[in-house]
């Protein structure tokens, strides 16, 4: 396969997320970071740039220089795809300038920073025909398809409800240690509607419809602010879902002693499953009239259930996939997808099976229905 090259806008020196699409994206072997503009101080993108072993040249001082300079250079030398690492107010400007001079984009999520420029992203991915994907990280993971495909094969029966949970804790421990630093995460005018919820709520609802392949259709939503920014820092959502399929989501970031608790039961008439991040490879199944079925990742009989979880797994069983690998997950198959595109191929829906533009303007519409039904008094609300 063709390695592809990647720009790279943010992922400064100290910023953890940029590092982390970095790793995953080269994880194996047919990524190379070839240029960026990592910082908005011109020095710290050059220094940064000098880390990575980059001509000097293809190290930008913005994104605006980055584009029109590597729009200049000739198909094969230029960069293939640019990852958006930048703070959630830069993403839309970013992405539309990206998919406009004709490069293909790997986004950071919250996409946008309201319903309004979610949609017109997805317009003009439409009309480019460009490749666009959107790091909601969680369904990456392996046990995560294996669940999505048990559901979809009816091994649970007729789903009844859907139980998601995220709860941190880290942003009450930074507001009380870094207070500048938590303020900007609850500013408006930097992370958009909504802090938790934007940031966690809707990573936590892009699982529920992923495993379950149901659409959120309604919410009622009790949105707090402990901190005292202008912002949520925990939300408790009641959800419906197509089909009659009920739900609850609880997502908060200032749950004491928590770290990142993902945790997701999905209940049908025959059997449930219910799977945590924090112990992503094993998959639990469980009935009233059979034993409890642990699925553990990296065996032959999960790749034999669910070709996503195999073609996403890279270890035998006992070593454990996570964080890192799911990331590296959607980068392999939004790779993938821009090398069938180029070849003029129809991309596989394994090769498809990574957060689009789509679940962008979905988180979007989500934000917006959950922020809307709390602030009329806790009513529910159509998404």
């Amino acid at each position: 396969m063709r390695i592809l090259k990647m720009g790279q806008t943010g992922g400064g020196i100290g910023a953890f997320i940029g590092e982390v699409h970095r790793k995953a994206a080269r994880m194996d072997g047919y990524v190379q970071v070839t240029a960026g503009a990592f910082d908005i101080n011109p020095e710290r993108s050059l220094e940064q740039g000098k880390i990575l072993g980059l001509d000097p040249k293809r190290v930008y001082t913005d994104y605006k220089t980055m584009l029109k300079a590597e729009s200049a250079l000739p198909k094969g030398e230029r960069v293939d795809f640019i990852s958006i690492c930048t703070p959630n107010f830069t993403h839309f400007p970013i992405a539309k300038a990206c998919l406009e001079a004709g490069f293909n984009v790997m986004c950071e999520k919250p996409m946008t920073m309201n319903r309004q420029e979610a949609e017109e992203l997805q317009k003009l991915v439409k009309k480019t025909g460009l490749t666009f994907g959107l790091l909601h990280t969680y369904t990456g993971y392996p046990m995560v398809k294996l669940a999505k495909d048990m559901v979809k094969a009816g091994d649970l029966g007729k789903i009844r409800k859907v139980v998601v949970q995220y709860p941190q804790g880290w942003l009450g421990q930074l507001a009380a240690t870094m207070p500048l630093k938590a303020a900007w995460r609850t500013d408006p005018k930097q992370s958009g509607a909504s802090c938790c919820i934007g940031d966690i709520g809707t990573h936590a609802a892009n699982l529920a419809e992923y495993i379950t392949g149901l659409k959120i259709t309604s919410v009622l939503a009790d949105l707090s602010t402990y901190l005292g920014g202008k912002l949520d820092d925990n939300g408790d959502v009641l959800l419906r879902f197509e089909k009659g399929v009920k739900g609850v989501l609880v997502a908060s970031q200032v749950s004491s002693g928590e770290e990142n608790a993902l945790r997701i039961r999905v209940y049908g008439d025959k059997r449930s499953l219910y799977w945590n991040q924090e112990d992503p490879c094993y998959l639990h199944v469980i009935s009233d009239t059979e034993p409890e079925q642990v699925w553990k990742r990296g065996n032959a009989y999960v790749a034999a259930k669910s070709p996503a979880a195999g073609r996403c797994t890279r270890t035998p069983s006992g070593h454990p996939e996570a964080f890192l690998e799911a990331f590296a997950n959607h980068y392999k198959n939004f790779t993938d997808t821009i090398r069938a595109k180029e070849l003029k191929k129809k991309p596989t829906e394994l090769e498809l099976d990574f957060p689009s533009v789509a679940d962008g303007v979905r988180g979007m519409k989500f934000i917006e229905a959950v922020v809307a039904s709390s602030k009329k008094g806790n009513v529910w609300t159509k998404v």
